[in-house]
């Protein structure tokens, strides 16, 4: 099971990677895990990546690929893996396509969870947190008990920065720029399918699950 979870911020995808991961006993590589991982045990290219980071400029394509193929190459992927914010260009993927062949891999499918944009606006600026304990709320889906209070350790909630309105749809504007030629790419190997990403977490799972059995991976 070699798996690409796409999707737009705030669509769930890295939820539904998460609950496919423990179902299915497959590893879940995020980007930005793995990245403060090689950071933390600093492997060359986490110390190129820390470099990068501490001079306040994006990681390079190389290094981002790098940290994913010093992943790749670990045993605990050798019966798979569900990628999650890899690759996020065509040029990784690319990257990523020729990496899998060196191996005599492949990847199995790559799942886009779409979700209509104005929902994930209302998504992304709805969430509230809690500075103190880091619980997170949602004024319309899970609102807290006291309005704008948390409910385990009444503390003030707040909305972070990159909730606003203005940041969320420069957030989508990048992804739709940089990002959605991704499905495109994928959609002409044959390998990309499209997962309504609307409803509760568990309709979702449901449809995710569905797809996967379809598909022999289940």
């Amino acid at each position: 099971m070699r798996l690409i979870f796409l999707g737009a911020p705030g669509v769930g995808k890295g939820t539904q990677a998460d609950l496919i991961a423990a179902k299915f006993g497959r590893p879940k590589i995020s980007t930005g895990d793995i990245l403060r991982e090689a950071v933390r045990n600093k492997t060359p290219m986490g110390v190129q990546a820390k470099a990068c980071m501490d001079q306040g400029k994006l990681v390079p394509d190389s290094v981002v690929v790098g940290i994913v193929r010093d992943k790749l190459a670990e045993p605990v992927c050798a019966r798979g893996f569900l990628l999650d914010g890899f690759p996020r260009t065509v040029p990784q993927a690319e990257e990523l396509t020729a990496m899998l062949k060196t191996r005599g891999l492949q990847l199995d499918r790559v799942i886009n969870v779409s979700v209509p944009r104005e929902d994930i606006v209302r998504r992304l600026t709805g969430r509230r947190s809690c500075p103190k304990c880091q619980a997170v709320f949602h004024v319309e889906f899970t609102p807290p008990k006291r309005a704008g209070f948390c409910d385990r350790c009444g503390d003030e909630l707040m909305q972070r920065s990159d909730d606003t309105r203005e940041t969320v749809e420069n957030r989508l504007a990048v992804y739709e720029e940089q990002t959605a030629p991704l499905i495109a790419y994928y959609r002409q190997r044959g390998i990309l399918s499209d997962v309504d990403g609307t409803g509760t977490v568990e309709q979702v799972q449901q449809r995710v699950a569905e797809l996967l059995s379809a598909n022999g991976l289940a």
